[in-house]
């Protein structure tokens, strides 16, 4: 798993790699209209039978709603694993695992039929109503938020970056 410690303090020493930033609800609602947009893209898609594409939308719809929840809490990062190891981190205790599984699971499914043309097996139906889902349960997550919530969440990234 790379949601361990090593591999997040790797993560915050590359270039692109995780910045504590200013908490921003104009960052994090503009990645929830990319959010909308993806999941618009993902359902014409599967409407027109087009797998890959519906594969790839329902990612980058699951994506930009955890980035859309890290910009709001004041954090960027443009590695998707680290970005994905981070999610897990900080609300790993907050979500059903199934939703860190299903994105995880989502990547590499857009990995494979993205990069390496391989036929996946989905059933499309199925992949609308989780990405759908998903996304609510990150949208409900950022609705929650409190100061000491976010505050607590930049704690939990200022732990990482102490020397033991």
């Amino acid at each position: 798993m790379r949601e361990d410690k090593s591999y997040l303090k790797w993560c915050m020493e590359q270039n692109r790699g995780i910045r504590a930033t200013k908490p921003s609800e104009n960052i994090a609602k503009a990645y929830l209209h990319k959010t909308r947009n993806a999941l618009k893209s993902m359902e014409v898609n599967a409407e027109a039978g087009l797998t890959d594409w519906t594969i790839s939308a329902s990612y980058y719809a699951k994506y930009f709603a955890v980035y859309a929840l890290l910009t709001r809490i004041g954090i960027k990062s443009e590695i998707h694993d680290c970005t994905i190891a981070l999610f897990e981190y900080l609300f790993g205790n907050d979500v059903p695992p199934q939703i860190i599984q299903q994105l995880r699971q989502s990547k590499q499914e857009r990995i494979e039929t993205q990069y390496y043309t391989r036929a996946v097996t989905v059933d499309l139906g199925k992949t609308l109503g989780q990405t759908r889902a998903f996304t609510l349960e990150i949208e409900r997550i950022i609705d929650g938020l409190t100061q000491e919530r976010i505050t607590s969440y930049q704690n939990k990234i200022r732990e990482l970056t102490k020397k033991p």
